[in-house]
Formats: C-alpha cells, structure tokens, sequence
C-alpha cells in the first residue's frame, strides 16, 4: 500500500496531537456525526461556519440517499443541544469533534408522497395553525387587548422570575374588559379572583389548567387563562400579568411550590 505510506509521511506529526483540530485551507475542522433518517454520515466542517452553511452542506449530504430533490434547508431542522441557530457559527455554540447533529426533515419526495397517518397530518397542520395565529390575534381577546393597557396596572420586570406578591395582582382586564384581581390564599389553598361586582373564591384543587401566551407588542405583560371546568370553554382568561409572575402563578395554582 504505497498510497498509505505516501499518506502518512506527507501528514505533519504534530497534526494527530491536535484536539481534532485539522486544518483545510487554514479552517479548524470538527468531525460531526450528522443523523438523519436513520442515516449516519460523518462530516469534517469548519468551525467558524455558521449553522446556515451547515443546512446547505447537509443539502449535498442528502442528496444521493433521497433523490432527487434532497433536503432544502428551509425544510431542515437541525438540532444541536436544542435548534441550531442559522447566523451563529458552530464555535459559538461549542460544537467539538465527535458532536451528534441530528436533522428532522422530509424530502420533497416525502412530502409529496405523503405518508404520515391522515390523524398525524391532521394535527400537525392543527398545531401549525394555533402557531400562526397567537391568541392575542384573536377576535374574543383582541376586544379587550384593542382598549390598550390599564392605566393602574402593575409594572412589569422583563427577564426575572419573582415569586408571588404577598398583595392581590391588580390592574388587569377579565374577558368582558372589566377591571379584575387575583389573590393567592396560600393558606386557604385558595385562587381569589375579584371584580367589582363579587369575588370567586377558587380552591386551587379545582383549577385543571393554567395556560398563558405573551402579549403581542408588549412581551413583558401576558394574558392568561384559568381552566375552570372539563373544557376549554371554561377558560378564565385574564389579560395584561406582568410577566415575572407567570411562572409563580402557574406553578402555585398548579401545585409545584411546596410552602412548608
């Protein structure tokens, strides 16, 4: 085997010492191990290229197994530790050699062809539709976002999870636009939601669900809603929640937090 005698002397020694990092063209190189389909390839990469140039490089991987329309990298979702980001390079995220890169993706041809189960298909176009229209947008709750936000309500702390205040959270909007506040009897085990006319006075066991999205245009204030019976239709919907209560109010109604 001339050839692999020919390959071993032109190799510099110091090259098998380095942590992976093989140089083309003087670009650090990691060894990827890409998954998709079942399929296994392995791919050396240079590290500063971002994660858009990745999808592209898995477009030609993919190529020969699916022809012919491979996997377009619009259609690719690549995962590393997560979604990979497009505009980040690939040594911002702390890719290193012998990282596994998993791709989810259908051909064309896939698509086309068609074969997931009618109930799969229809629920993942269900569940695109929800994703399009936040529920911000619409009609019941663009009602009463379209009044703006209340004058007293309170202020919001963007990126910070606080635990509930000891008083009533107030200054928010109930469904018909009315003025309401939520009260946490912690040792009543209680939810209070107060309007001017009475105060429902919820045992927290009874809340089946808290669900909350962000409010377009003003992230840091939520509207939320209380599943008060078997349905969705008994949703409590609550709008304008500071934000750095969200978490502390699920996890209270729902009964994560453990007061001892």
């Amino acid at each position: 085997g001339a050839a692999v005698q020919g390959e071993e002397q032109r190799d510099p020694p110091q090259a098998s010492v380095s942590n992976g990092g093989e140089e083309e063209g003087g670009r650090e190189l990691v060894e990827l191990k890409v998954i998709w389909n079942k399929n296994k390839y392995d791919v050396r990469f240079a590290l500063d290229s971002t994660g858009a140039e990745l999808k592209q490089k898995i477009h030609s991987l993919a190529l020969p197994v699916r022809s012919p329309a491979g996997l377009p990298p619009a259609m690719q979702k690549v995962m590393f530790k997560g979604l990979l980001p497009e505009e980040k390079t690939l040594r911002e995220i702390k890719v290193t050699n012998g990282a596994k890169i998993m791709v989810v993706g259908s051909t064309i041809n896939d698509v086309l062809a068609v074969n997931t189960p009618k109930e799969a298909a229809q629920q993942e176009v269900k569940a695109e539709e929800n994703k399009k229209e936040p529920l911000c947008r619409q009609k019941q709750h663009r009602k009463v976002l379209d009044k703006g936000k209340p004058d007293d309500v309170m202020p919001s702390v963007k990126g910070v999870q606080e635990r509930l205040p000891t008083v009533p959270l107030s200054g928010m909007y109930n469904k018909s636009g009315g003025k309401v506040r939520l009260t946490f009897k912690l040792e009543q085990d209680q939810l209070w939601i107060g309007t001017k006319e009475r105060t429902e006075k919820l045992p927290m066991g009874s809340i089946k669900n808290v669900v909350s999205e962000p409010i377009e245009g003003h992230e840091d204030y939520h509207m939320m809603a209380f599943q008060l019976g078997p349905t969705e239709a008994s949703y409590y919907w609550v709008y304008w929640v500071p934000t750095q209560y969200v978490d502390a109010i699920k996890d209270t109604v729902l009964g994560k937090w453990q007061y001892f």
